[in-house]
């Protein structure tokens, strides 16, 4: 047997009333009787009816408008309107339909009709209330669903000072994400992405990126290798039509230079704050998730930067949005408010903008927003990684020896494997950031002044810079000898541990001694990595000729330790 309902009878005659009333509790059923449409309102108000009978014709109030206002309570959970009428012209009815109304009941009242729709519209009730139910419980799953999306996708960096971001999604999930996360040196990287469609199908995409992105990024792999993983794993496991667009940025504060790819998304914007001016990068890859891992080559476009010029990325959801006229926002509106002469402010007037283009009309695809600015190391400071794990303690008296040669040199960078092993020593851990910074300029020292005898004097400018890199490129393409030897030993003390370090290339060596000696590094873009690191080591010394060196680093316990 169906649930009783309670329905209020809404008639202005009496004997109408009665009958309903009788007819209704026959059949089981709880009745409120109001005698007009104030009444009627007022009864829904406080009595909480599951189904209304109300009649069109009625003093003080009439049923249609009764019904009008009934329907402005959104709050409440669906309730059912019958309309009691003898009227039987089209428009009448027509117009009890648009007041909230959902069927009709003919004057004299049919029992056996009047049963089947009280019926009928429990059904359509219970129907609606297990509906709501099993809406809210999803409501609340992807609340919960959402906030560890955000805890994953959004636990890097993106509160520091240089970075502004706008996520705009259209539903609870976004298909665009932002990702910023320090590198142990004291790089950065970032990642704005935009999958294929919208909501919670686009966002599942974007947790296995920010998983790689993070953990990989935090281990000091490089740009590309992030890259090649990423789309790796999204091509694995999306499905066909399903990609990801995307902005990667590399940036180093000491070298002030940025490093680029760009997969899909729409030009971005390199911002120069002393000169105003503007220069934009376009793409050159294929989305994330396309090609198959043998076939993806990542292009890369190198920009040295100043302290204050700032990059600027978004999805295709700003250039796209719509005003209501239909008419797109669009990438030559966009750029035009670069052009305008006060620059300063730049992020949140594109954003003012583009809400303002759209008016009432409202956003039809997810709107994302991205900022970095270069800046001085010191404002934003060396990166502090917490670290994950869930041991303790670890190995405390150990040495090793690595040796790579030529074409391990070309084609492999042992520092993420190096520091993992590093910080296998629960004392060293929260040393990471200052042993990747250590390790990554004795390695780079070994490799471009040793093997590849690369001078730095070359990165006294920005030419030279740019000149210092492309024959690095060329030189390590083409080198099929030499070899770095990477040693580590370290030894347990009463009050911590002593973790030495040694490299030696094949290279001719240098004049570590001018270099040493300087009590400030170079104005230029050369010699400022081996006096920051002296600051990290206890003692730091190379041999005669300059292409060995032994570096000590002691750490003490805390009582945390």
């Amino acid at each position: 047997m169906s649930k009783p309902l309670r329905i209020l009878i809404a008639d202005d005659n009496e004997t109408d009333r009665m009958i309903l009333r009788t007819i209704v509790r026959k059949e089981g059923h709880e009745v409120l009787l109001a005698a007009n449409g104030e009444e009627a309102v007022h009864l829904f108000e406080t009595g909480r009816p599951d189904l209304i009978l109300l009649d069109v014709l009625m003093p003080v109030m009439d049923g249609v408008r009764a019904a009008e206002e009934i329907r402005k309570d959104t709050r409440r959970a669906y309730v059912p309107i019958i309309f009691l009428t003898s009227l039987q012209d089209a428009e009448s009815l027509a117009q009890c339909l648009d007041s909230g109304g959902d069927d009709f009941l003919s004057k004299p009242y049919n029992r056996v009709i009047l049963k089947a729709k009280i019926k009928a519209f429990g059904r359509m009730r219970h129907m609606h209330e297990k509906l709501q139910e099993h809406n809210r419980q999803m409501v609340i799953e992807q609340q919960v669903a959402k906030t560890i999306f955000d805890n994953v996708a959004h636990s890097g960096c993106l509160n520091h000072s240089n970075i502004s971001y706008s996520l705009s999604p259209l539903s609870v999930f976004n298909g665009d994400t932002v990702l910023a996360e320090r590198k142990p040196d004291g790089g950065m990287h970032l990642f704005l992405g935009d999958f294929t469609g919208h909501g919670l199908p686009a966002a599942i995409g974007a947790m296995p990126l920010a998983e790689i992105f993070y953990g990989m990024t935090a281990k000091g792999f490089s740009m590309e290798e992030v890259l090649r993983e990423v789309n790796s794993k999204l091509r694995t496991i999306l499905p066909v039509g399903v990609f990801c667009c995307g902005c990667f940025i590399e940036l180093d504060f000491y070298e002030k230079s940025s490093q680029i790819w760009l997969g899909g998304l729409p030009d971005m914007v390199c911002l120069r704050r002393d000169s105003g001016t503007i220069e934009t990068v376009a793409s050159q890859n294929l989305p994330l998730g396309v090609r198959d891992p043998h076939q993806f080559e990542p292009v890369f476009h190198e920009l040295l930067l100043s302290d204050g010029d700032e990059l600027f990325i978004w999805s295709d959801g700003i250039i796209e949005a719509r005003n209501s006229e239909e008419e797109m926002f669009g990438e030559e509106r966009l750029l035009a408010l670069f052009q305008q002469p006060d620059t300063g402010a730049m992020f949140d007037r594109i954003l003012n903008e583009v809400d303002h283009f759209m008016g009432e009309s409202g956003a039809d695809d997810d709107l994302t927003l991205l900022s970095v600015r270069m800046v001085d190391i010191d404002e934003i400071g060396l990166p502090d990684f917490n670290s994950q794990r869930g041991s303790l303690g670890g190995p405390l008296h150990w040495d090793f020896s690595y040796k790579l040669y030529g074409e391990s040199l070309k084609e492999f960078s042992p520092l993420p494997l190096m520091l993992n092993i590093l910080t296998e020593v629960e004392g060293l851990r929260s040393m990471s950031g200052q042993l990747y910074t250590l390790l990554a300029e004795l390695y780079s020292n070994a490799l471009e002044h040793g093997v590849l005898q690369l001078p730095s004097s070359l990165k006294a400018s920005r030419d030279g810079f740019a000149t210092y890199y492309l024959q690095r490129e060329q030189r390590i393409n083409n080198v099929d000898s030499g070899y770095i030897v990477l040693k580590a030993r370290h030894i347990p003390t009463t009050d911590g541990g002593l973790l030495e370090l040694y490299v030696e290339d094949s290279g001719q060596g240098f004049d570590h001694r001018t270099v040493l000696g300087k009590e400030t590094p170079n104005k230029g873009y050369s010699g400022r990595g081996l006096p920051l690191i002296r600051g990290i080591c206890e003692d730091f010394e190379y041999n005669e000729t300059g292409n060995a060196v032994r570096a000590t680093v002691r750490w003490r316990r805390t009582e945390k330790d």
